[in-house]
């Protein structure tokens, strides 16, 4: 599955349901339809999510295991399918020949394209190291017929930064379809587009959505687009025709919620307010991650509540 990259996707969460053991385990079903209601999604002007990224860092990836992994992106390829958009996952290891063996797994369940984190290493690898580790990884994907996506990261805790010159390395490498660039520093993409206006780049910050569109970027990966979808996709919209002043509305009435995108828990403060939004609170807070504290869950209510207020001034909600 092909994409041109030009739109926005969005970062599904994984839905968990409790075991008759009591124990949480993958809602298959419940995350596919959720899915599916996001994709099936149109904007004021017709359009819909271009992608769908499953098991990233809002489907809790970071506490799944391989198995429980490849099985929740075989459901969602089925979803993908079903609407014709490719399917995309996080890739990251401490060594090149292990994150290697992670793309040949991913290839074999319906991705289509696999976003590389840089390595999870303590020392910060050079330069060369850096190239080395995703060559192999572009390398890799060509012989099991998927693309990779290089993802710099650098707000996040945990991961490397890939420098411009780098980032421009990597671009021309022939089975690299686009960047990612999660940060709220948008000089970064214009600096990259500076270098080569043909290059493909996803911002995956939704507070910065149409800054980094001003900046060149052609789309983003969104998380609060997984609550309000119609807003992301109209937003994007606007975006994508240089509608600055209608997309800087959408981006203000979000504002309050897009705002946990960039928070450390971003998974729990977003999934709680999807749990919110679809009358599934107990599910909202289902999680293999943190448990949040009463005054936290008062703080994603008021804030949801206040983006879905100025969103239905804007006639946004589903």
């Amino acid at each position: 599955m092909k994409s041109n990259w030009n739109g926005v996707m969005p970062a599904v969460f994984t839905w968990l349901k409790e075991s008759k053991s009591g124990t949480l385990e993958i809602d298959f079903d419940e995350t596919q339809k959720q899915a599916a209601n996001i994709l099936k999604t149109q904007g004021k002007n017709g359009s819909r999510m271009n992608g769908l990224v499953g098991s990233g860092t809002l489907g809790e990836n970071s506490y799944l295991n391989t198995n429980q992994r490849l099985s929740l992106l075989k459901s969602l390829s089925e979803v993908a399918k079903e609407y014709s958009v490719p399917l995309i996952s996080g890739a990251s290891s401490e060594t090149k020949e292990e994150l290697a063996k992670i793309i040949e797994g991913l290839a074999t369940v319906g991705v289509d394209t696999v976003m590389v984190m840089p390595p999870k290493t303590k020392t910060v690898p050079s330069e060369k190291e850096m190239y080395e580790y995703y060559a192999l990884s572009e390398a890799t994907a060509k012989d099991v017929g998927v693309t990779i996506m290089p993802y710099n990261n650098p707000d996040a805790a945990g991961y490397h930064a890939l420098s411009t010159e780098l980032l421009m390395k990597l671009s021309v490498l022939p089975n690299v379809t686009a960047l990612k660039i999660s940060t709220i520093d948008v000089s970064i993409i214009e600096t990259l587009m500076l270098e080569n206006k043909n290059l493909k780049i996803l911002a995956g910050v939704d507070t910065v959505t149409v800054h980094a569109g001003l900046a060149g970027a052609c789309g983003g990966i969104t998380g609060v687009g997984c609550i309000f979808p119609k807003a992301s996709v109209t937003m994007q919209e606007y975006v994508s025709n240089g509608e600055w002043a209608k997309a800087n509305k959408i981006s203000q009435a979000l504002n309050s919620l897009s705002y946990l995108d960039a928070q450390p828990l971003l998974m729990e403060y977003l999934k709680l307010a999807m749990g919110i939004h679809y009358n599934d609170v107990a599910g909202g807070l289902r999680t293999f991650g943190k448990k949040l504290s009463k005054q936290q869950i008062d703080d994603v209510h008021s804030r949801y509540l206040l983006a879905k207020e100025r969103l239905e001034v804007l006639d946004l909600i589903n």
